[in-house]
């Protein structure tokens, strides 16, 4: 349904949006902010995602860390920066890349922190190659999930874990008169969500001896509402811009659409946020 030339573009050409929006040039985050009862503001909330994340997968400066659809970088270079731990950032575009390998280097992290091109569901590295995959709201853009669970098995050293935090249907099969998820995901090049369960259990076939989960659904409310806002508060300026630029590509065009969309789904019940640690 999306290529990885598709997914590559929607990032590319809506970067813009999460610097108005999700204060990307500050935080370098492009997922949801988890808010915990003392957490001050949003940027925190961006920063608790990875803090939780690297608290679950107990990662050290003895590991080597995958960080599967890194973004500009942001996670990988918070794991470089306060555990110590050498992390390689994998994204399918070129633009993120670049980004993320400037920002290393600007924060004096290029020897823990690197960056390349290249697919999560086909990579080239050898057999057990790592400690740690990190896979934070990248997962979404799989078309097969088991690609994905399959190659982060084959690349975890024995005891390796996968830590990963993502939206899921709360119910596989789940009735959606409205079609939200479906709307939602083709503002944001995701094919299709599944739910943990399912998830769970093609990890358990993969191979993997344990898998937990964590419900987030709540603590991310917060920013869900935020998006929701964002979303009405640009629709009029984002129609207008799109009456006035008709090349526009049609993921920025209706991009605006996603924080509506996503709130939509999230208040009928049917997507869940939750993190996942599976154990080789």
């Amino acid at each position: 349904m999306f290529s990885n030339k598709d997914i590559a573009a929607y990032y590319d050409t809506t970067q813009n949006h999460y610097e108005k929006w999700w204060k990307l040039n500050k935080t370098h985050a492009l997922h949801y902010g988890i808010w915990e009862k003392k957490t001050p503001n949003f940027t925190e909330a961006l920063l608790n995602t990875n803090k939780i994340l690297l608290e679950k997968a107990q990662i050290s400066s003895s590991d080597k860390v995958l960080d599967a659809g890194c973004g500009i970088g942001g996670s990988s270079l918070y794991i470089a920066k306060y555990v110590g731990a050498h992390v390689l950032g994998i994204s399918l575009s070129e633009k993120q890349v670049i980004q993320a390998s400037n920002s290393a280097e600007n924060q004096k992290l290029e020897n823990l922190a690197s960056f390349k091109v290249m697919d999560f569901t086909k990579t080239d590295f050898t057999d057990e190659s790592f400690d740690v995959i990190w896979a934070c709201e990248s997962v979404c853009h799989a078309l097969d999930k088991n690609d994905f669970i399959k190659e982060a098995f084959r690349l975890l050293k024995k005891g390796g874990r996968l830590v990963m935090a993502d939206f899921f249907l709360t119910e596989q099969n789940q009735h959606d008169p409205n079609q939200w998820i479906k709307k939602w995901g083709n503002t944001w090049s995701v094919p299709n969500l599944v739910s943990s369960k399912l998830f769970i259990q093609k990890t358990i076939e993969a191979g993997f001896n344990k898998s937990v989960e964590f419900d987030y659904t709540k603590q991310i409310t917060k920013s869900a509402k935020r998006m929701y806002y964002a979303s009405l508060l640009g629709a009029l300026p984002s129609e207008t811009y799109n009456l006035f630029h008709p090349k526009v590509t049609e993921f920025a065009k209706t991009h605006y659409k996603c924080g509506y969309y996503q709130y939509k789904a999230l208040k009928a019940g049917l997507w869940k946020y939750k993190v996942l640690l599976c154990s080789k």
